[in-house]
């Protein structure tokens, strides 16, 4: 799976944990794709104050972001690792173990929340507050980094050294962006959301629309 030596060196698309408060982790958590997927998909669930029958100037009106959602199917193998048993000691013992749990903590409370929850319990406190994660962001170059909830997670353990540690296995992710209607203004979210956003207007504006000439419209009706 070496790429060839003369080919263009590609950025992987990764995910990043911060801080929720402060933005910034003294060690930045950085968990990259090994290798990029040929593909991801995403969808926008529009927020449209219009309905069917309803006031005609509520028509072309919005109420916030668009529900953005990504999915992506990426693939985890240890066979370049294993060829260096020397140089990489950790996947030789795990396989990709450490791999696939750093995604699949992800998704759950640390045990130290859950102990603490527990504690709290025990001594008749009963409204509780729901435990808070790091901040994740999904990269995907420089001109996208957006914050995400992960929506749902799914892992096929595909091969197996003899100690029964997986070496190889498909991933399949599934992000919501979580935009300023999540997490407002100021929190860190919010402004990198809002960047994204105007990364994106940037974009558009760089676009050479075309004329109504060109798709044979003398003028729009």
């Amino acid at each position: 799976m070496t790429s060839f030596p003369g080919s263009p060196r590609t950025l992987r698309g990764a995910i990043v944990l911060i801080d929720p408060g402060t933005g910034i982790l003294p060690n930045p958590k950085v968990i990259a794709l090994q290798y990029n997927p040929d593909s991801i998909s995403r969808t926008f669930q529009i927020k449209s104050t219009a309905t069917e029958g309803g006031d005609h100037s509520e028509a072309l009106r919005l109420k916030g972001p668009p529900v953005e959602s990504i999915k992506l199917e990426a693939e985890i193998d240890a066979t370049d690792q294993l060829e260096f048993p020397d140089k990489n000691p950790t996947t030789t013992q795990f396989g990709i173990f450490p791999y696939l749990s750093a995604l699949e903590t992800l998704v759950y409370p640390t045990s130290r929340q859950l102990s603490l929850n527990n504690s709290l319990m025990d001594q008749g406190i009963l409204e509780i507050v729901p435990m808070e994660t790091p901040l994740a962001l999904f990269v995907w170059s420089k001109s996208r980094v957006v914050p995400v909830r992960i929506t749902d997670l799914s892992i096929t353990e595909e091969a197996f050294d003899v100690a029964l540690n997986p070496i190889r296995a498909k991933i399949s992710l599934g992000m919501r962006v979580l935009s300023v209607d999540d997490l407002g203004f100021t929190h860190k979210g919010g402004n990198i959301f809002m960047s994204y956003l105007q990364r994106k207007e940037q974009l558009a504006n760089s676009f050479t629309y075309g004329s109504a000439a060109s798709i044979g419209l003398g003028v729009i009706p």
